[in-house]
């Protein structure tokens, strides 16, 4: 692979202005959107040498065939036009959210001549006010049926509204006293506003004022003895003291806000939005992002904003973040413009905020190790999708045991290859190997290597202990756990291979199998892109339905090996580094030890300056003169 990309543009043809940048592949399709401060200074990471960049960005720009930028006057400009193209084009390589899009709200249709509360999942209605998501239907339903009771509004459909207008005879609803509207025959058009507004004031966190004045209304109704109104009163401010009790006080009670929960790996992440209105928490909403290139951080932080708040979002006041992004003024402008009014993003650092998020984040993890594990627990599901691989790859027997493999490589240097094992659908872990691939031409050559590799131990009699490890030595993953077998390691035959990739991986796997004398085993591959599903000597890959389990255990495999490629790729790293800090004189194991641990990856060692090297303790200016000399020159 040649370490530079022939389409990249020279470096004074780039300007220095702000703006957006899209690359496009041959076909002329968006691949991915980024905006930029300086727009020469950011596509100069695209363009630097392939073997430094992380492996997703450089499947990015190896797959694009051009860049093109348009400058804009203001970064703010930048960031609204960065918004409507990753809308209009959809790119793959952006982030891609996967939210549950059956939320249901409660909404208010403040359009209507008598507004009324429902439940729905349309965030299109004209006019109306939304309020929650909420986990459960139900919990939108036992929040209603309280409410009316605190301030009994319309409930009834607009066809049951129009038919009791016109006849003069209450709606159904109305004669059972689930609906307050003017339907009912009980209020007129402008006392049913009135109570409306007071509905949408008291969900929008005005909890303190209606319990002051109802609980004033029902002492000096009690005092005036009439009681029936106290009693009245009395059953209002149980209903809601009831909701509220739904829902603790978090923050003071006059605060509204957005607080974000981040929890993230190399290939997804999960975010949880707790909505907070009057320091209660109104609403939660989960999504899964998946991750198509390096983007982690500050920068995910600043992805989520802009998905959250694109459209007809109510923007609260503050917006609480695990970490600022490097845009948050630009990002403040641009939320205060869809307000009409100041909006602070800032990160929690105390008190009752730092308990929030840390619970927030909680709730984030375990919806990121569900969604690794989503399924596996369930049988049905996972013999389904064993079934319907069968079906769908034409094998003799259901692919009990699947073997997926994925090369990772740095710009066609340090090339490592992963195998992850599945039986009946859940992984074992304890049979995963990591390859060390010393020469290689490109990525087919990679792959007929590892496989020619792997296939050779089906040849091997059972009562050869010389097959407990293979001759040319496996570098064992980190989870990697030897256990007493009675056949040695590798003896046993999957009945499904899975590469990762398309057309050309899937020939050069499907040649190893025939060289190795294995054609028994079925085959395929699954292309990153469009997750299609490619079999050997076949022009056309097998397109699974995007929602079948088929597709989500081949997503499962891929990710898997990608993942643990990615992990074994990372040491490799490190101990090329280590080998290379070996030969600065007077450095040892243990300064090497601190200096990547001060510095947390080699890339930022590598871009430190001696002074900033002389900070880690121990070290000294010659010394850090020495390392910044020597990581220079190599």
């Amino acid at each position: 692979m040649a370490d530079v990309l022939p389409y990249k543009p020279s470096q004074g043809e780039i300007p220095t202005d702000p703006g957006v940048y899209r690359f496009r592949d041959a076909e002329g399709r968006v691949l991915y959107v980024g905006k930029a401060k300086n727009l020469r200074q950011r596509l100069s990471n695209y363009f630097a040498p392939l073997r430094t960049l992380h492996e997703r960005t450089r499947r990015m720009v190896t797959t694009a065939a051009s860049v093109e930028w348009t400058v804009v006057p203001t970064d703010v400009d930048s960031l609204q036009l960065e918004y409507m193209w990753i809308k209009e084009y959809d790119p793959p390589f952006n982030v891609r959210y996967k939210d549950d899009k059956s939320y249901p709200f409660m909404a208010v249709t403040l359009g209507d001549e008598a507004p009324r509360v429902l439940v729905t999942r349309n965030r299109k209605i004209p006019r109306a006010r939304y309020f929650g998501p909420y986990p459960k239907v139900w919990a939108v339903h036992e929040t209603i049926d309280l409410m009316i009771k605190a301030f009994p509004i319309r409930t009834c459909s607009d066809a049951s509204y129009k038919r009791a207008m016109a006849t003069g005879r209450p709606c159904f609803p109305g004669q059972i006293g689930k609906c307050g509207g003017p339907c009912s025959m009980k209020v007129t058009i402008e006392e049913h506003r009135a109570m409306v507004d007071d509905f949408v004031a008291f969900m929008a966190g005005g909890d303190e004022r209606f319990t002051k004045e109802l609980s004033k209304r029902m002492l000096s109704a009690s005092a005036a003895m009439d009681y029936e109104a106290a009693a009245k009163y009395r059953d209002q401010l149980a209903s809601i003291e009831a909701v509220l009790g739904k829902s603790s006080l978090v923050l003071p009670s006059d605060e509204d806000a957005d607080l974000f929960g981040i929890a993230e790996d190399e290939l997804a992440a999960a975010v949880q939005h707790f909505v907070i209105r009057g320091g209660r928490v109104r609403g939660v909403r989960a999504t899964m992002i998946e991750k198509e290139i390096d983007i982690s951080g500050a920068d995910l932080v600043e992805q989520v904003l802009q998905r959250t708040y694109g459209e007809g979002v109510d923007v609260p006041r503050r917006i609480l973040v695990p970490s600022l992004p490097d845009d948050a003024a630009e990002l403040e402008v641009w939320l205060r413009e869809r307000r009409g009014r100041k909006v602070e993003i800032a990160v929690a650092q105390r008190g009752q905020r730092v308990e929030l998020m840390r619970n927030a984040t909680l709730n984030a993890t375990q919806a990121l190790i569900r969604h690794k594990t989503r399924r596996t627990s369930d049988y049905v599901a996972r013999t389904q999708a064993l079934t319907d691989l069968q079906e769908a790859l034409d094998l003799e027997t259901a692919p009990l045991r699947i073997e997926c493999f994925d090369i990772s490589h740095l710009g066609g240097t340090n090339v490592v290859a992963s195998m992850v094992v599945f039986e009946d659908g859940l992984p074992r872990k304890d049979q995963y190997r990591s390859f060390n691939i010393a020469e290689t031409t490109d990525d087919t050559d990679s792959m007929y290597q590892v496989l020619m590799r792997r296939l050779a131990y089906l040849d091997r009699p059972e009562e050869d202990p010389v097959a407990e490890l293979p001759a040319d030595p496996l570098s064992d993953g980190e989870e990697v756990v030897a256990v007493p077998r009675r056949k040695p390691r590798f003896s046993y035959p999957p009945q499904l291979l899975l590469v990762d990739g398309g057309k050309p991986q899937v020939e050069a796997a499907a040649r190893a199998m025939r060289d190795a004398g294995h054609t028994e085993i079925g085959l395929c591959g699954i292309a990153k892109r469009l997750e299609e599903v490619w079999l050997p000597g076949e022009d056309f890959p097998v397109i699974l339905p995007r929602t079948s389990e088929a597709l989500y255990l081949l997503q499962r495999l891929r990710d898997e090996a990608h993942r643990f490629a990615i992990i074994h790729q990372r040491k490799r790293r490190r101990r090329d580094i280590a080998t290379v800090l070996e030969e600065v004189p007077g450095l040892g194991a243990s300064r090497i030890k601190v200096l990547l641990k001060h510095f947390g990856s080699v890339t930022a060692l590598r871009g430190a300056s001696s002074e900033e090297i002389q900070q880690v303790q121990g070290i000294g200016p010659a010394l850090a003169q020495s390392i910044h000399t020597h990581l220079a020159t190599r």
